[in-house]
């Protein structure tokens, strides 16, 4: 059943998909119903899942899924990359491909490869203090308030000499 994005509650599940382009408002707005319709008869072993998505950015698709009311299986999951993957041919754009690191910097997505992090943060270009937006966070509670954060609250921390104060895990 499709509920509206920001009627999901905090706990809720989110999977987010990073487009290996900005979407233009357009192609946003003509994938809403698509996007509608598939929160509409996503289920999990015959159950009806309480579910929403959304396009953040102009370049982040997110599949929220309150599993307060059913979780998801792995036929449903399998089910919702498929649904993905549709939509990757009809917009010609990446959105499953993960080896892209993305930065807010002067208000715009910035798409960087994880083989140039570590020249971006010695040229300066990525800082402690850039925002980064960690696409492996599990729900919408963190989405909304962690989503994007600086680098330096991340696992990026250890790029810049900060995981020992900040009491991250590398």
């Amino acid at each position: 059943m499709y509920v509206a994005f920001d009627q999901l509650p905090p706990e809720a599940r989110v999977w987010i998909y990073q487009a290996s382009r900005p979407l233009s408002g357009t192609e946003i707005v003509g994938m809403m119903p698509g996007l509608a319709r598939f929160a509409e008869e996503w289920t999990s072993h015959g159950r009806t899942l309480l579910a929403s998505g959304e396009f953040l950015h102009q370049q982040f698709l997110v599949i929220g899924l309150d599993e307060g009311v059913a979780g998801a299986s792995g036929c449903s999951i399998d089910a919702s990359v498929r649904f993905v993957a549709q939509l990757e041919q009809h917009l010609g754009v990446e959105l499953l491909e993960k080896s892209r690191m993305a930065f807010l910097q002067a208000g715009t997505v910035q798409l960087l490869k994880r083989g140039e992090l570590k020249e971006a943060v010695a040229a300066g270009t990525v800082g402690p203090d850039t925002f980064y937006f960690d696409n492996t966070l599990g729900t919408k509670g963190e989405l909304d308030t962690h989503w994007p954060r600086p680098a330096s609250e991340t696992w990026l921390a250890r790029y810049f000499g900060q995981e020992e104060k900040n009491g991250l895990l590398t």
